[in-house]
């Protein structure tokens, strides 16, 4: 009876494994072309817009939000317009993600910049690139921040 168990179950986990698919070379491709579409992200970007803000101007007198994207090093790195911050970048074709562990200095910050450009930055899901020098992060279908190239 064991041995018919046994017997049974090399069967099916021979079966199993040739009915496995085959990869697709074209699916190769275009994932390669989304990893390079990344290199668009490489820089720095200074914030011009947020969603929902009067002007970034009023929201962040002193000192702009920038962001920068090493691609070599996978890191994301910047200034919330009082403390910096970095941490891994993830980041795969268009999809781009905030919401894994960041350091962040630990400055005394005076208005609400800080917190709306954080908390706006766990809401992106995608990004792009428009005219080469803005990038736009979005939620969903809509841009909730502006960058423009540094």
């Amino acid at each position: 009876m064991k041995k018919l168990i046994l017997c049974s179950f090399i069967a099916c986990v021979m079966f199993a494994c040739s009915s496995a698919k085959k990869a697709n070379p074209t699916a190769a491709v275009s994932d390669t072309t989304k990893v390079t579409d990344t290199t668009q992200l490489a820089g720095s970007w200074e914030l011009n817009y947020v969603a929902g803000s009067t002007a970034v101007d009023s929201l962040y007198p002193t000192k702009k939000p920038v962001i920068n994207f090493d691609m070599a090093a996978k890191r994301v790195s910047g200034n919330t317009g009082c403390n910096s911050f970095n941490g891994p970048l993830m980041v795969t074709g268009h999809k781009i993600d905030f919401t894994g562990p960041m350091a962040l200095t630990k400055m005394f910050c005076t208005g609400q910049g800080e917190t709306v450009f954080l908390d706006n930055l766990k809401k992106v899901n995608t990004w792009s690139v428009s005219d080469g020098n803005t990038l736009n992060f979005i939620m969903g279908d809509i841009a909730i921040m502006r960058f423009t190239k540094k």
